[in-house]
Protein backbone atom coordinates (compact mmCIF):
# COMPACT_ATOMS: atom_id res chain seq x y z
CA UNK A 1 0.00 0.00 0.00
CA UNK A 2 1.35 3.39 -1.00
CA UNK A 3 1.99 5.73 1.92
CA UNK A 4 2.47 9.42 2.51
CA UNK A 5 3.98 11.60 5.19
CA UNK A 6 1.67 13.63 7.39
CA UNK A 7 2.14 15.85 10.43
CA UNK A 8 -0.59 15.15 12.94
CA UNK A 9 -1.71 16.02 16.45
CA UNK A 10 -2.69 12.91 18.43
CA UNK A 11 -4.29 14.61 21.42
CA UNK A 12 -5.25 18.14 22.55
CA UNK A 13 -2.08 20.02 23.43
CA UNK A 14 0.08 17.25 22.04
CA UNK A 15 3.11 17.74 19.78
CA UNK A 16 3.12 17.88 16.03
CA UNK A 17 4.45 14.50 14.93
CA UNK A 18 5.50 13.18 11.54
CA UNK A 19 3.84 9.86 10.69
CA UNK A 20 3.38 7.55 7.71
CA UNK A 21 -0.19 7.03 6.55
CA UNK A 22 -1.82 5.26 3.62
CA UNK A 23 -2.50 7.63 0.75
CA UNK A 24 -6.28 8.16 0.98
CA UNK A 25 -8.66 7.57 -1.90
CA UNK A 26 -11.30 10.20 -2.75
CA UNK A 27 -14.88 9.14 -2.14
CA UNK A 28 -18.00 10.30 -3.96
CA UNK A 29 -18.02 14.07 -4.43
CA UNK A 30 -14.40 14.48 -3.32
CA UNK A 31 -11.01 15.28 -4.82
CA UNK A 32 -7.50 14.34 -3.80
CA UNK A 33 -4.95 17.14 -3.84
CA UNK A 34 -1.23 16.56 -3.97
CA UNK A 35 -0.04 19.25 -1.57
CA UNK A 36 2.80 21.47 -2.74
CA UNK A 37 2.67 24.06 0.02
CA UNK A 38 0.62 24.77 3.13
CA UNK A 39 0.51 27.99 5.05
CA UNK A 40 0.57 27.97 8.84
CA UNK A 41 -2.18 30.10 10.33
CA UNK A 42 -2.77 31.12 13.94
CA UNK A 43 -6.10 29.29 13.74
CA UNK A 44 -4.16 26.02 13.47
CA UNK A 45 -3.83 26.35 17.23
CA UNK A 46 -7.49 25.31 17.45
CA UNK A 47 -6.45 21.90 16.16
CA UNK A 48 -3.24 21.60 18.13
CA UNK A 49 -4.71 22.73 21.45
CA UNK A 50 -8.18 21.22 21.10
CA UNK A 51 -9.99 24.54 20.90
CA UNK A 52 -12.72 23.36 18.53
CA UNK A 53 -15.74 21.61 20.09
CA UNK A 54 -15.98 17.93 19.23
CA UNK A 55 -12.50 17.73 17.70
CA UNK A 56 -11.54 14.17 16.80
CA UNK A 57 -7.95 12.97 17.00
CA UNK A 58 -5.54 12.24 15.51
CA UNK A 59 -5.96 15.24 13.21
CA UNK A 60 -3.76 16.81 10.54
CA UNK A 61 -3.92 20.65 10.72
CA UNK A 62 -3.65 23.10 7.85
CA UNK A 63 -6.15 25.17 5.87
CA UNK A 64 -3.94 27.21 3.53
CA UNK A 65 -3.40 24.43 1.01
CA UNK A 66 -1.99 24.79 -2.50
CA UNK A 67 -1.21 21.97 -4.90
CA UNK A 68 -2.62 20.01 -7.83
CA UNK A 69 -5.58 17.68 -8.32
CA UNK A 70 -4.22 14.17 -8.06
CA UNK A 71 -7.39 12.05 -8.24
CA UNK A 72 -11.09 12.71 -8.90
CA UNK A 73 -13.76 10.89 -6.90
CA UNK A 74 -16.97 9.39 -8.30
CA UNK A 75 -19.64 11.89 -9.31
CA UNK A 76 -17.29 14.87 -9.52
CA UNK A 77 -17.51 16.89 -12.73
CA UNK A 78 -15.53 19.91 -13.89
CA UNK A 79 -12.22 18.78 -12.42
CA UNK A 80 -9.39 16.71 -13.83
CA UNK A 81 -6.03 15.43 -12.72
CA UNK A 82 -3.18 17.91 -12.96
CA UNK A 83 -5.23 21.06 -12.38
CA UNK A 84 -3.66 23.55 -9.95
CA UNK A 85 -6.00 23.86 -6.99
CA UNK A 86 -6.19 24.68 -3.32
CA UNK A 87 -8.38 24.65 -0.23
CA UNK A 88 -8.93 27.26 2.45
CA UNK A 89 -10.71 27.46 5.81
CA UNK A 90 -14.15 26.65 4.41
CA UNK A 91 -14.10 22.90 3.97
CA UNK A 92 -17.25 22.54 1.91
CA UNK A 93 -21.01 22.79 2.22
CA UNK A 94 -24.00 20.56 1.53
CA UNK A 95 -25.99 22.91 -0.73
CA UNK A 96 -29.25 21.68 0.84
CA UNK A 97 -29.74 23.46 4.18
CA UNK A 98 -31.71 26.71 4.43
CA UNK A 99 -28.55 28.82 4.62
CA UNK A 100 -27.16 27.23 1.47
CA UNK A 101 -30.47 27.64 -0.33
CA UNK A 102 -30.28 31.36 0.45
CA UNK A 103 -26.76 31.49 -0.95
CA UNK A 104 -25.09 31.83 2.45
CA UNK A 105 -22.83 28.83 1.88
CA UNK A 106 -20.38 29.94 4.56
CA UNK A 107 -23.08 29.36 7.19
CA UNK A 108 -23.97 25.81 6.10
CA UNK A 109 -25.28 23.91 9.12
CA UNK A 110 -23.22 20.86 8.15
CA UNK A 111 -20.28 22.90 6.86
CA UNK A 112 -16.79 21.58 7.38
CA UNK A 113 -13.50 23.24 8.26
CA UNK A 114 -10.28 22.11 6.62
CA UNK A 115 -7.78 20.77 9.12
CA UNK A 116 -10.40 20.72 11.88
CA UNK A 117 -13.37 18.58 10.88
CA UNK A 118 -11.22 16.62 8.43
CA UNK A 119 -7.49 16.28 7.84
CA UNK A 120 -5.76 19.31 6.40
CA UNK A 121 -2.68 20.29 4.47
CA UNK A 122 0.21 19.35 6.76
CA UNK A 123 0.45 16.24 4.61
CA UNK A 124 1.57 15.17 1.16
CA UNK A 125 -2.01 14.47 0.10
CA UNK A 126 -5.40 15.82 1.18
CA UNK A 127 -8.98 14.73 0.48
CA UNK A 128 -11.54 17.54 0.24
CA UNK A 129 -15.15 17.88 -0.93
CA UNK A 130 -15.32 19.35 -4.42
CA UNK A 131 -17.33 22.30 -3.03
CA UNK A 132 -14.27 23.32 -0.97
CA UNK A 133 -11.75 23.38 -3.80
CA UNK A 134 -10.62 26.52 -5.63
CA UNK A 135 -8.90 26.68 -9.00
CA UNK A 136 -5.49 28.35 -8.98
CA UNK A 137 -4.31 30.53 -11.87
CA UNK A 138 -1.72 28.84 -14.06
CA UNK A 139 1.75 29.99 -13.16
CA UNK A 140 0.96 31.05 -9.59
CA UNK A 141 3.59 29.43 -7.38
CA UNK A 142 2.04 27.28 -4.63
CA UNK A 143 4.22 28.96 -2.00
CA UNK A 144 2.85 32.32 -3.09
CA UNK A 145 -0.70 30.98 -3.29
CA UNK A 146 -0.93 29.18 0.06
CA UNK A 147 -1.33 32.21 2.40
CA UNK A 148 -3.86 33.72 0.00
CA UNK A 149 -6.18 30.78 0.77
CA UNK A 150 -6.95 32.28 4.20
CA UNK A 151 -5.14 35.52 5.03
CA UNK A 152 -5.55 36.84 1.49
CA UNK A 153 -9.11 35.64 1.11
CA UNK A 154 -10.20 37.11 4.44
CA UNK A 155 -8.92 40.61 3.71
CA UNK A 156 -9.78 40.72 0.00
CA UNK A 157 -13.30 39.46 0.55
CA UNK A 158 -13.94 41.83 3.45
CA UNK A 159 -12.78 44.85 1.46
CA UNK A 160 -14.76 44.03 -1.66
CA UNK A 161 -17.90 43.57 0.44
CA UNK A 162 -17.32 46.64 2.60
CA UNK A 163 -19.30 49.10 0.48
CA UNK A 164 -16.26 51.32 -0.11
CA UNK A 165 -15.83 52.80 -3.57
CA UNK A 166 -12.65 53.77 -5.42
CA UNK A 167 -11.37 57.06 -4.03
CA UNK A 168 -12.83 56.50 -0.55
CA UNK A 169 -10.57 56.65 2.47
CA UNK A 170 -10.01 53.11 3.69
CA UNK A 171 -7.81 52.49 6.72
CA UNK A 172 -6.14 49.20 7.60
CA UNK A 173 -5.44 48.69 11.29
CA UNK A 174 -2.44 46.42 11.77
CA UNK A 175 0.29 45.61 9.26
CA UNK A 176 1.01 41.99 10.14
CA UNK A 177 0.05 38.73 8.46
CA UNK A 178 -3.41 39.97 7.46
CA UNK A 179 -2.73 43.70 7.32
CA UNK A 180 0.21 43.60 4.92
CA UNK A 181 -2.07 41.91 2.40
CA UNK A 182 -5.03 44.17 3.16
CA UNK A 183 -3.03 47.31 2.36
CA UNK A 184 -2.03 45.86 -1.00
CA UNK A 185 -5.60 44.89 -1.86
CA UNK A 186 -7.02 48.24 -0.75
CA UNK A 187 -4.52 50.20 -2.79
CA UNK A 188 -5.12 48.10 -5.89
CA UNK A 189 -8.89 48.44 -5.51
CA UNK A 190 -8.45 52.19 -5.89
CA UNK A 191 -9.06 53.21 -2.28
CA UNK A 192 -7.17 56.07 -0.62
CA UNK A 193 -5.41 53.64 1.68
CA UNK A 194 -4.13 54.54 5.14
CA UNK A 195 -2.03 52.15 7.21
CA UNK A 196 -2.30 52.29 11.00
CA UNK A 197 0.21 50.59 13.29
CA UNK A 198 2.38 51.20 16.33
CA UNK A 199 5.67 52.96 15.66
CA UNK A 200 7.07 55.37 13.11
CA UNK A 201 9.40 52.66 11.84
CA UNK A 202 6.53 50.87 10.09
CA UNK A 203 5.71 53.81 7.81
CA UNK A 204 8.19 52.92 5.01
CA UNK A 205 6.82 49.39 4.98
CA UNK A 206 3.23 50.63 4.75
CA UNK A 207 4.08 52.91 1.86
CA UNK A 208 5.96 50.16 0.00
CA UNK A 209 2.80 48.07 0.25
CA UNK A 210 0.83 50.87 -1.40
CA UNK A 211 -0.50 53.00 1.45
CA UNK A 212 -1.02 56.66 0.56
CA UNK A 213 -0.65 57.63 4.22
CA UNK A 214 0.39 56.24 7.57
CA UNK A 215 -0.71 56.85 11.17
CA UNK A 216 1.53 55.96 14.07
CA UNK A 217 -1.00 55.01 16.74
CA UNK A 218 1.72 55.23 19.39
CA UNK A 219 2.36 58.91 18.76
CA UNK A 220 -0.95 60.09 17.27
CA UNK A 221 -4.65 59.75 17.93
CA UNK A 222 -5.66 57.57 14.96
CA UNK A 223 -9.32 58.61 15.10
CA UNK A 224 -8.43 62.30 15.01
CA UNK A 225 -5.96 61.79 12.18
CA UNK A 226 -8.58 59.97 10.10
CA UNK A 227 -11.08 62.74 10.72
CA UNK A 228 -8.56 65.22 9.29
CA UNK A 229 -8.97 63.26 6.05
CA UNK A 230 -12.76 63.53 6.27
CA UNK A 231 -13.16 60.23 8.07
CA UNK A 232 -12.76 56.69 6.79
CA UNK A 233 -15.50 55.07 4.77
CA UNK A 234 -14.12 51.76 6.04
CA UNK A 235 -11.66 50.77 8.71
CA UNK A 236 -10.51 47.18 8.30
CA UNK A 237 -9.39 45.93 11.69
CA UNK A 238 -6.87 43.12 11.29
CA UNK A 239 -5.41 43.64 14.76
CA UNK A 240 -6.47 41.33 17.60
CA UNK A 241 -6.37 44.01 20.30
CA UNK A 242 -9.79 45.23 21.41
CA UNK A 243 -8.15 48.36 22.79
CA UNK A 244 -6.51 49.16 19.44
CA UNK A 245 -9.77 48.59 17.57
CA UNK A 246 -11.69 50.73 20.02
CA UNK A 247 -9.23 53.59 19.55
CA UNK A 248 -9.94 53.91 15.82
CA UNK A 249 -13.74 53.75 15.75
CA UNK A 250 -13.99 57.52 16.13
CA UNK A 251 -12.21 57.87 12.79
CA UNK A 252 -15.19 56.60 10.82
CA UNK A 253 -16.90 58.97 8.41
CA UNK A 254 -20.67 59.42 8.35
CA UNK A 255 -22.13 56.06 7.24
CA UNK A 256 -18.70 54.52 7.78
CA UNK A 257 -18.16 50.87 8.62
CA UNK A 258 -15.72 49.24 10.99
CA UNK A 259 -14.98 45.85 9.40
CA UNK A 260 -13.52 43.36 11.85
CA UNK A 261 -11.50 40.37 10.70
CA UNK A 262 -9.13 40.21 13.69
CA UNK A 263 -10.52 38.03 16.48
CA UNK A 264 -10.13 40.36 19.46
CA UNK A 265 -11.44 38.79 22.69
CA UNK A 266 -13.61 41.83 23.50
CA UNK A 267 -14.42 45.31 22.24
CA UNK A 268 -15.88 48.45 23.77
CA UNK A 269 -18.18 50.30 21.39
CA UNK A 270 -19.63 53.80 21.62
CA UNK A 271 -23.38 53.64 20.88
CA UNK A 272 -23.44 57.44 20.57
CA UNK A 273 -20.81 57.29 17.85
CA UNK A 274 -22.86 54.75 15.91
CA UNK A 275 -26.16 56.53 16.38
CA UNK A 276 -24.92 60.02 15.61
CA UNK A 277 -23.41 59.12 12.26
CA UNK A 278 -25.30 56.02 11.11
CA UNK A 279 -22.01 54.19 11.53
CA UNK A 280 -21.83 50.44 11.79
CA UNK A 281 -19.61 47.61 12.97
CA UNK A 282 -19.48 44.43 10.96
CA UNK A 283 -17.63 41.15 11.15
CA UNK A 284 -16.61 39.31 8.02
CA UNK A 285 -16.16 35.59 7.52
CA UNK A 286 -13.32 34.60 5.20
CA UNK A 287 -15.23 33.09 2.28
CA UNK A 288 -15.98 29.99 0.24
CA UNK A 289 -14.10 28.33 -2.60
CA UNK A 290 -15.33 30.72 -5.31
CA UNK A 291 -14.24 33.67 -3.16
CA UNK A 292 -10.84 32.03 -2.80
CA UNK A 293 -10.63 31.52 -6.54
CA UNK A 294 -11.39 35.19 -7.18
CA UNK A 295 -8.86 36.23 -4.54
CA UNK A 296 -6.16 34.21 -6.30
CA UNK A 297 -7.06 35.64 -9.70
CA UNK A 298 -7.08 39.24 -8.43
CA UNK A 299 -3.78 38.71 -6.63
CA UNK A 300 -2.07 37.20 -9.66
CA UNK A 301 -3.44 39.90 -11.97
CA UNK A 302 -2.54 42.90 -9.80
CA UNK A 303 0.68 41.63 -8.22
CA UNK A 304 -0.47 41.28 -4.62
CA UNK A 305 2.06 39.07 -2.88
CA UNK A 306 2.31 37.61 0.57
CA UNK A 307 5.60 38.09 2.39
CA UNK A 308 6.53 34.60 3.53
CA UNK A 309 9.02 32.68 5.59
CA UNK A 310 9.32 29.16 4.22
CA UNK A 311 10.20 25.97 6.07
CA UNK A 312 10.66 22.43 4.73
CA UNK A 313 7.98 19.93 5.69
CA UNK A 314 10.34 18.16 8.09
CA UNK A 315 10.52 21.32 10.24
CA UNK A 316 6.76 21.70 10.71
CA UNK A 317 7.02 21.99 14.50
CA UNK A 318 9.62 24.74 14.25
CA UNK A 319 7.53 26.53 11.63
CA UNK A 320 4.43 26.35 13.83
CA UNK A 321 6.30 27.78 16.82
CA UNK A 322 7.72 30.56 14.63
CA UNK A 323 4.18 31.53 13.63
CA UNK A 324 2.89 31.36 17.21
CA UNK A 325 5.76 33.53 18.47
CA UNK A 326 4.45 36.46 16.44
CA UNK A 327 7.94 37.11 15.06
CA UNK A 328 7.35 35.83 11.53
CA UNK A 329 7.55 38.34 8.67
CA UNK A 330 4.70 37.86 7.82
CA UNK A 331 3.32 34.44 6.94
CA UNK A 332 4.89 31.02 7.46
CA UNK A 333 4.62 28.41 4.69
CA UNK A 334 5.56 24.73 4.67
CA UNK A 335 7.00 23.45 1.40
CA UNK A 336 5.49 19.98 1.28
CA UNK A 337 6.26 18.74 -2.23
CA UNK A 338 7.68 20.39 -5.36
Amino acid sequence: MATMRAVQVSRPGGPLEMVERPIPEPGAGSLRIKVRACGICHSDALTKEGGWPGMQYPRVPGHEVAGTIDAVGPGVVGWEEGQPAGVGWNGGYDGRCDHCRRGDFFACVTGQVTGITYDGGYAEYLIAPASAVARMPAGLDPIEAAPLMCAGLTTFNALRNSGARPGDVVAVLGLGGLGHLAVQYAARMGFHTIGIARGKDKEPHARRLGAAGYIDSQAQDPAAELQKLGGAAVILATATSGEAIGAVQGGLAINGTLMIVGAAPSLQVSPVLLLSGRRSIKGWYSGTSIDTQETLTFSATTGVRSMNETFPFERASEAYERMMSGKARFRVVLTVGR
